[in-house]
């Protein structure tokens, strides 16, 4: 999968937001959230909550495995700019992953 967001994921959800016409409070309130903390997920002040990646998805007419993706791709990113992390820290990552899913899969077989 390539990503088709170069924003950041607040950014994202408010190019969503205005896309469909929704003002601040109308998805705020779809979202059970108030409007002002909208708004600092929308200006990266505040991360997003995980648990409302479904109802976002839904609002949006949006794959779940893509938002989610969109979304966790976001908070790595964020994470390795933070870290000051170098380019091959992704490669690493890559091959952690498969070995957890390799682990994972000889786990369950029994």
């Amino acid at each position: 999968m390539t990503s088709q967001m170069k924003e950041t994921f607040g950014e994202y959800i408010r190019l969503l937001r205005t896309k469909k016409g929704l003002t601040l409070t109308k998805l705020a309130a779809q979202l059970d959230l108030d409007a002002a903390n909208l708004s600092k997920i929308e200006n990266g002040k505040r991360d997003f909550d995980q648990n409302r990646l479904v109802k976002l998805a839904t609002i949006f007419d949006l794959g779940i495995e893509e938002l989610q993706d969109e979304f966790v791709s976001d908070r790595l990113a964020k994470h390795i700019y933070e870290m000051n992390c170098s380019r091959a820290v992704l490669k690493v990552a890559e091959e952690k992953a498969a070995y957890r899913r390799t682990v994972k899969k000889d786990n369950n077989i029994t």
